[in-house]
């Protein structure tokens, strides 16, 4: 696992840093600049209007006595979103939008509650850390 880590924290920011130097270098400096401060600017008002959506339904299902568990999870995936778009790079950001976008997030929550349910099935929750 340290191995796995150790990889994405070092050839991670290497593509990114290297893709934003590639894409800079075709379409130049500034251009560059305005996308990555863009897809902040955005981003930013995304996480906010996604979490202040997410925090209602949560609100609503406790109201109704309901455990909030889509709606937990959907709070964690809007918090991961909004981290990767914090990250500069065209991939982080990418991935940051699928997030935070409700349509992507659905598919992403569909895989993880497959994983979820096939760990507990197995009985063990190390299948997320192989």
């Amino acid at each position: 696992m340290f191995a796995k880590l150790l990889l994405l924290f070092t050839l991670g920011p290497l593509i990114e840093l290297y893709l934003l130097i590639e894409l800079g270098r075709r379409v130049g400096t500034a251009p560059t600049i305005i996308l990555v401060l863009a897809t902040g600017f955005f981003g930013v008002f995304l996480a906010k209007a996604q979490g202040f959506l997410v925090l209602r339904r949560i609100s609503e299902a406790l109201r109704f006595g309901q455990l909030p568990a889509d709606e937990l999870l959907d709070g964690v995936l809007v918090l991961v979103g909004a981290a990767f778009l914090l990250t500069p790079g065209l991939i982080s950001d990418t991935a940051g939008f699928l997030f935070l976008i409700p349509g992507t997030r659905k598919s992403i929550k569909a895989v993880i509650r497959r994983k979820l349910k096939k760990a507990l099935e197995d009985g063990s929750l190390q299948i997320f850390w192989r």
